[in-house]
């Protein structure tokens, strides 16, 4: 039978290295300070490898809807504190 396979690891190590992973970082112990710092560090890698998470085509579709609706007055910004408002009767 052949292993399943993401990203050229079998899903069993990958399994494998997640429980490792919560074993060894115990969320639920960490003081609000280390769970900042971890976000922080965590949020510090993302953003330096950016390049290698690309946009999906349908954000590039919805952003030029966007700006047509834009255009054509179908649509139009609102303040942000108008926006949070909206959102929140919206709930």
């Amino acid at each position: 039978m052949q292993a399943f396979m993401i990203n050229g690891l079998e899903v069993q190590s990958i399994l494998a290295q997640y429980k490792t992973m919560n074993t060894v970082l115990d969320i639920g112990k960490l003081s609000h300070t280390d769970k900042l710092r971890a976000m922080e560090e965590l949020w510090d890698d993302l953003s330096r490898s950016q390049d290698e998470y690309p946009s999906p085509a349908w954000h590039g579709d919805v952003l030029r809807a966007r700006e047509k609706a834009l255009k054509s007055g179908q649509d139009e910004f609102v303040p942000w504190e108008e926006a949070k408002a909206i959102l929140r009767r919206a709930k």
